[in-house]
């Protein structure tokens, strides 16, 4: 019998060998070994083509430095000499493909012999060095960034930002370090460090993550002082102001069995050190109005308990570039408890949950859901608890078409003074100023129809465009004075830019936005230009 079992298993590899097909199904059943790990890593353009065979392009390739071997090597899953597994191979993909300084990734069998497997691993890089020198404008407001900016220093996978940004907030100097993966080590580390017209900002954070689905172990440190002038808001325009200094420390551990049977459990286990200060503004142009200040120290405990449940894509959120969604079913909880005796100024619990499902196939139509608490019981009493829900749909019309549905809401009780809920141009209700309502509770609907054409202008940016039509309100008291209840709507056209050359891992957006309702000063055109995660 056995000898049977190796002659068909042998059969059926020279006819997979002889056709070049090479299934994860027939390499797995006959626990094919891993042999030669080929990397194939292409330059920002291909000078095969001869649309992208220029002296610019060429010049482009030759200053950029491609990324290193072992960068790529220490992000995979697998090595030579262990058994092929197409769950390590498509999780390697993923984790290569979360890299804004690689357009995409892919891992595919090249060579099947005797049992063994050769693959071979095909990133494409872009281009990680720019000049920042952008000016946007959402919610009726302009920012401003100058500066320089590389997500791939030397081909080392580490980034490295040097900027001067401008809002209507506060005007900040900043300077980024970050190192994902220190020697050879899942370990990472960043470093900010700001100098703001109305403060300062110094963090550093340590942390190895659970960074695949069978990790054993986490860990991690962050420390963070920031100081800023904070404002609350009335109709889209500052009411009232205040100073907020925040000194916060985290070190926690994590621990799990790894991938079993299709799910994983993670707990973590750690400490939290949040010490949130207000007091007056220096120099004040506006009425002071003071959070209470609030000093947690708390030992806290938490559980992730999640499915080995994933989708691949494109045309979905972005153009023309291979997305990754998770539609598995995803929970988790902690729970720490605050106490004077820790040094905190008062008792409380403070509790936390997410969930998430997916429901549906990104081929047709899909269903994505998440909700998630948190906030804190103090003296019996719920405090600062914030119950939030979103739900994503999409609809697949063609390969060029998608109908997409977006609905969240959130629902505050007894929020903290520096943490009102708020919407307007900067939180998607893209015809009204910035933080345009604020109270407690809100709901937002956006329906948006999406274009994906095969506009390719320099083979620089894939082009999109949307009609999209966006409601809310707000439910609530805002604590600097009354506002106009109501729904608020607009309908809108825009354009959307996705780079394919470039690290940003951002879309350019190019918006007109109409108001349908709202009071007399705001205008009735909304152009926004803005660079968002996705489409």
């Amino acid at each position: 019998m056995r000898l049977c079992v190796t002659v068909l298993f042998t059969l059926v590899g020279a006819a997979v060998q002889a056709d070049g097909l090479f299934t994860s199904h027939d390499l797995e059943a006959q626990s094919a070994i891993i042999g030669e790990v080929r990397l194939e890593q292409s330059n920002v353009f291909d000078l095969s083509d001869p649309a992208e065979n220029n002296w610019l392009y060429r010049l482009a390739n030759r200053w950029h430095i491609v990324t290193k071997d072992k960068v790529i090597n220490k992000q995979l899953l697998f090595k030579p000499g262990d058994e092929y597994s197409a769950r390590l191979i498509d999780e390697s993909e993923r984790i290569l493909r979360r890299k804004t300084y690689l357009f995409d990734a892919d891992i595919q069998p090249v060579k099947y012999e005797n049992g063994v497997v050769d693959l071979a691993v095909r990133t494409r890089d872009v281009w990680t060095l720019s000049p920042e020198l952008s000016v946007s404008r959402s919610g009726g407001e302009n920012r401003t960034k100058i500066g320089l900016e590389d997500s791939n220093l030397f081909g080392l996978g580490q980034f490295l930002t040097v900027a001067r940004t401008e809002d209507v907030d506060r005007t900040e100097k900043i300077f980024v370090f970050a190192d994902p993966h220190l020697g050879r080590s899942w370990i990472s580390a960043a470093l900010t460090i700001a100098d703001n017209s109305d403060g300062k900002l110094n963090r550093l954070i340590a942390q190895r993550p659970f960074y695949a689905l069978d990790t054993r172990w986490s860990a991690g440190i962050t420390l963070s002082e920031n100081e800023r002038r904070e404002a609350l808001y009335r109709s889209g325009g500052e009411a009232a102001e205040y100073r907020h200094e925040r000194d916060f420390v985290s070190a926690f551990g994590g621990w799990s069995r790894g991938l079993q049977n299709g799910w994983v459990r993670r707990f973590r286990a750690g400490v939290i050190y949040d010490d949130n200060r207000y007091s007056n503004v220096p120099t004040p142009t506006l009425p002071q109005l003071l959070p209470e200040d609030r000093k947690l120290v708390y030992p806290f405990f938490g559980i992730e308990v999640l499915e080995d449940d994933f989708e691949t894509s494109s045309n979905r959120d972005q153009i023309g570039q291979t997305e990754d969604f998770y539609f598995g079913s995803r929970l988790s909880a902690s729970l720490g408890w605050v106490s004077e005796s820790f040094g905190a100024d008062r008792d409380a619990l403070v509790i936390a949950a997410q969930a998430s499902r997916g429901f549906g196939s990104l081929q047709k139509d899909a269903l994505l859901l998440s909700a998630g608490f948190n906030g804190r019981v103090e003296a019996g009493d719920a405090t600062n608890m914030i119950l939030a829900a979103s739900a994503r749909y999409y609809k697949v019309q063609s390969a060029k078409r998608l109908f997409f549905v977006t609905l969240g809401a959130t629902a505050g009780h007894e929020l903290d003074l520096d943490n009102p809920v708020q919407i307007g141009g900067n939180s998607g209700l893209r015809g009204y100023p910035l933080r345009y309502r604020s109270g407690d509770s809100k709901m937002l609907l956006t329906i948006e129809q999406r274009y994906f054409t095969d506009w390719y202008p320099f083979r620089l940016f894939r082009v999109g465009a949307a009609v999209f039509a966006d409601t809310g309100r707000v439910w609530g008291e805002n604590p600097v004075g009354p506002e106009r209840s109501g729904w608020l709507t607009d309908v809108g056209i825009g354009l959307r830019f996705a780079p394919t050359r470039s690290s940003s891992g951002k879309m350019i957006h190019l918006d007109l936005a109409f108001p349908l309702n709202g009071d007399d000063s705001i205008d009735s055109v909304q152009i926004l230009l803005e660079s968002k995660r996705g489409f």
